[in-house]
């Protein structure tokens, strides 16, 4: 700042400062401007200097600081008005409803001064002839602020009923005021409808829709619209995160999650922003996050969290407890300033009442990973137990294990805790070891051996023999499948020795048969060659019970069977016969009364079924997996089997509903705990279905929250870069475009060690265009140099022929360099022409690149005759230009109705050019082109629209030809 900097200087910094992100560093920036600016001896300089300043203290944490440069301005439009330009002058009036809000923030200015201010502004804004819409609008926020709400509704009134003009704020701020406004009197669909044309991109302004989408939450979730709540939290956060002044707005997030069952995100976003506990200069926003931080720690302490190490003010460590209690003290003597300030109770009010809120939703799943904490809750005293009831649980233990169910292995370890110090007869013991064994799953072998012996005693041989044969099952699981078959081949024959003596039933005999054919099953895993004996078992188990499917057990070894013989035919490579299979046992289990049996094997199904192209199947049989679940399945099932129906929603494009799928099964794998790898996988399919849908900002927030979780050696490589590449897509839609080229790039990187370098080069091409976009056009270049390098290695003369055009572009616009660009368009036109196409739809595609290389050649020749240029320099350029605009027609014209419309627009540039030369005849002759190709049979192969403006562009250009030639 030692050098004096000149005028067009210090106004080009303050736009470059205006750019900064918000923060301190920008304030200070503006702090050192205003000096520059008093250095030249310009008032204007200063004006526009105080100006920035203003603009930069508002949009900051330093709200403030607003009110010296403001005065300071203020004095000198009374002292000079006439160095005031009409821009400063507007801006000096417009800022005044700055310094109402200001002042409302701000708890030592008097009430009073507020009142005289609002009858200043009134009074300015009647001399300037302003419309008084910005100043009723003014006092309502007054009024609404300290309660008087039927003042503040004349307010609102008198607000809506005058004109708009120059000083009224932007349409988005205002519907964003009246939204609030309904929603504060208890008017939300209301609210939503003011709203509506903010959240749909029909107004939107530097806060906005940020304000509106954060502002819409609570009435969203008080409506019971919990996935619109969901998705403008996704989008909103993602707009706010980064600007400091809208800490009001961050805290509505915050409060959404204390009232979703959000917690854990809500932690993750204080720790965020932890200067927001502490930045002072605008006290009413401080308000609303202390307000909110209570309501969340309150919520975590009630959840048994509050030992839990939580984000809050530097400087030391606090638990949720400490800081709920610390957040709670500070807002209310905050809000206790404010009520002596304005002389009712009113905000104090409001804060308790934001505090204390109610949760609205349960848990709404985000889709977006969080990391929850584990509980500590609090010691439970002790209750005598009343004296259990054994025959009663006895019999209940019973009763599920004959329907197979799937919680009777808990209601035998009720069995179990109620029998301790109970003399059992041995019948009722060996039942209780035998489940006890089932409980132990592979520590359970000499457990089931001990059930055995017990079953023996009590006069039951065929059980024992079952028993003995689930504890050779469990050796095969656990690494010991040659001695569990050699034990399992003598138990099979023993028992159907027994079987045929009578000694034992049909029960029993099946329950050793099953057994037998899992362990051979089971071997196939590591011998192939004894597929032919698995095979024999199964066959051998289905023979035996299949005419006693009456009994449900039997059934149960029966669709088992089933099952096995599916998984045989899958082996063997017949899809379909597997298929088939599956879906007969996953019936047969329906039929018998053992849904939950059939799980397992319809989501087999539902992904065979996507692997035959079936996709009418796969849905089915994924529909039918979660309804017989419901209930029984542990959380890690139930987000693998909404996975397998997104996918299988997804595959016939109902993105929508696959979405929602998706979202679940990223909650379930959550829930699970067991590790991120499924939920990754589940977000960054919901990633990938959102940006589908056109829901760019949910898409982003949900893919960058799976990214970390993904891993080469779990998802593959060609995950990690889809995952990038459909962030670099959310980016550019989202205008991002620096960030959309550094996730191509990143890609790109990944893709550059493939084999096959096809995406390699489509990254490279797209983080080009994206550098372009961002305003970089040296990186642009530099990646378009190596997209055009991989697109040769290809031979894919069209990635090639597109990446020289943009470097001809870039050379022509950032170097004015337009022998390098007559050189790039050169070599592009060269490409085309000396490509020899296998077949003729690519034929025509190389010949529609060459048409549209002569076309951008022409359009960048006339654009470099810029105004400055002589005469001389313009027409030798026009004529350039207008030599290839004509190849390109004929290259068009060749190609025959199928490009019709791109050769008409060259035909109007031609058109245009030979005006601009004066040949008004070849310009005439151009335009009649159009018009003449539109009206024959050839024109139903446009574009209806095209065709319309196109004509319209004809017509007009002839009109200025007929007027030239009356001249």
């Amino acid at each position: 700042m030692s050098q004096i900097m000149d005028f067009d200087s210090l106004r080009r910094a303050m736009a470059d400062n205006y750019d900064e992100p918000e923060g301190p560093a920008r304030n200070a920036r503006a702090e050192q401007l205003l000096l520059a600016a008093e250095k030249l001896n310009i008032p204007l300089a200063v004006i526009e200097a105080l100006g920035h300043q203003l603009k930069v203290y508002n949009y900051s944490s330093e709200k403030d600081k607003m009110f010296v440069p403001f005065a300071r301005l203020l004095r000198m439009w009374d002292e000079r008005p006439e160095d005031f330009d009409e821009y400063e002058t507007h801006s000096l009036h417009w800022v005044f409803k700055w310094m109402s809000a200001g002042m409302l923030g701000q708890p030592h200015i008097p009430l009073a001064a507020m009142e005289k201010w609002l009858g200043e502004m009134e009074h300015r804004y009647r001399l300037a002839g302003h419309s008084e819409r910005a100043v009723r609008s003014a006092e309502f926020s007054v009024a609404a602020h300290i309660g008087d709400l039927a003042r503040a509704e004349r307010a609102y009134t008198a607000w809506l009923a005058a004109d708009r003009d120059t000083m009224a704020d932007c349409h988005a701020c205002e519907l964003h005021d009246q939204g609030w406004w309904q929603a504060r009197t208890g008017e939300d669909e209301r609210a939503l409808e003011l709203w509506a044309p903010v959240l749909e991109g029909e107004y939107v302004c530097a806060h906005e829709p940020h304000a509106v989408l954060a502002s819409s939450l609570l009435s969203l979730l008080r409506l019971g619209r919990l996935d619109e709540a969901r998705a403008h939290h996704l989008r909103g956060f993602r707009l706010v995160r980064g600007m400091e002044s809208m800490r009001g707005a961050y805290a509505d997030h915050v409060e959404f999650c204390a009232l979703t069952g959000n917690e854990a995100r809500g932690l993750e976003l204080l720790a965020e922003r932890p200067q927001y506990f502490t930045d002072s200069g605008e006290p009413r926003s401080k308000l609303d996050f202390l307000a909110v931080v209570t309501l969340l720690m309150d919520r975590l302490v009630v959840l048994g969290f509050g030992g839990q190490t939580v984000a809050g003010p530097a400087g030391r460590e606090w638990t949720a407890r400490e800081l709920a209690a610390h957040a709670r003290e500070e807002a209310l003597a905050l809000a206790a300033r404010f009520d002596a300030r304005n002389g009712t109770p009113y905000v104090g009010e409001r804060t308790r009442e934001r505090m204390d809120r109610a949760p609205l939703a349960d848990r709404l799943p985000l889709g977006v990973r969080t990391v929850r904490p584990t509980p500590r809750p609090a010691p439970v005293s002790p209750v005598p137990a009343a004296e259990p009831d054994l025959p009663a649980l006895l019999a209940e233990a019973r009763r599920l294990s004959e329907a197979l169910h799937p919680d009777a292995v808990e209601a035998w370890a009720a069995v179990a805790r109620a029998a301790e110090g109970h003399e059992l007869d041995p019948r009722d013991r060996a039942e209780l070891v035998d489940h006890e064994a089932i409980a132990r799953g592979p520590e359970g072998a000499e457990v089931f051996e001990r059930a055995a012996g017990l079953y023996a005693a009590a006069g039951d041989p065929g059980e024992a023999l079952a028993a003995r044969t689930r504890a050779a099952f469990v050796r095969a699981l656990t690494g010991d499948a040659d001695r569990a078959l050699e034990e399992i081949t003598g138990l099979r024959a023993e028992a159907l020795a027994l079987f045929e003596d009578g000694g034992t039933g049909v029960r029993q005999t099946a329950s050793v048969l099953v057994g037998r054919a899992r362990v051979l099953m089971h071997r196939l895993e590591e011998d192939e060659s004894s597929t032919a004996a698995a095979e024999e078992a199964v066959r051998e188990l289905l023979a035996f019970a299949e005419p006693h499917t009456a009994e449900v057990r039997l059934a149960s070894r029966a669709a088992e069977a089933g099952a096995m013989l599916a998984e045989l035919a899958g082996r063997a490579g017949d899809a379909e016969t597997a298929a088939e299979l599956l879906a007969r046992a996953a019936e047969e289990y329906v039929a018998a009364g053992l849904p939950w049996f059939a799980v397992e094997h319809e989501a087999r199904l539902s992904r065979l079924a996507r692997q035959l192209g079936d996709a009418e199947s796969a849905e089915r049989a994924a529909r039918a997996a979660l309804e017989h679940g419901q209930g029984q399945l542990e959380p890690f099932g139930q987000a693998q089997l909404h996975l397998g129906l997104a996918e299988a929603l997804g595959a016939s494009g109902r993105f929508a509903e696959a979405a929602e799928h998706a979202l679940q099964a990223a909650h379930w794998a959550d829930e699970a705990g067991e590790g991120p790898a499924l939920g990754a996988w589940a977000r960054h399919q919901l990633g990938g279905l959102l940006l589908r849908q056109g829901r760019f900002a949910e898409a982003a927030e949900v893919l960058e929250s799976a990214l970390p979780d993904l891993t080469a050696e779990t998802h593959g490589d060609g995950t990690l870069v889809q995952t990038q590449w459909w962030l670099g897509d959310c980016h550019t839609e989202l205008g991002e475009h620096r960030a959309a080229a550094e996730r191509w790039l990143q890609a790109a990187e990944i893709a550059r060690h493939w084999p096959e370098q096809r995406d390699h080069a489509m990254l490279a091409h797209l983080a080009a265009e994206a550098l372009g976009h961002a305003e970089l056009p040296a990186e642009a270049d530099r990646a378009y140099v190596r997209a055009a390098e991989l697109w040769r290695d290809l031979g894919n003369a069209h990635g090639l022929v597109r990446a020289l055009r943009a470097r001809a572009w870039l050379a022509a616009r950032e170097r004015s360099d337009l022998d390098a660009a007559r050189e790039l368009m050169t070599q592009a036109a060269q490409v085309c022409a000396s490509g020899s196409p296998e077949d003729d739809e690519a034929r025509v595609r190389l010949a529609s690149e060459l048409g549209h290389t002569h076309r951008q050649f022409g359009e960048l020749i006339a654009r470099s005759a810029g105004a400055d240029a002589d005469e001389e320099a313009r027409r030798a350029a026009f004529e350039e230009a207008l030599g290839h605009t004509t190849e390109a027609v004929a290259v068009f014209a060749a190609l025959g109705p199928d490009a019709l419309d791109t050769r008409t627009g060259a035909e109007l540039a031609a058109g245009r050019l030979a005006a601009d030369l004066r040949r008004p005849d070849a310009a005439a002759a151009h335009a009649r082109a159009v018009l003449s190709a539109y009206e024959g049979p050839e024109a139903a192969d446009g574009d209806a629209e095209t065709a319309r403006a196109r004509r319209a562009e004809a017509e007009r250009l002839l009109e200025f030809l007929e007027a030239q030639r009356e001249r």
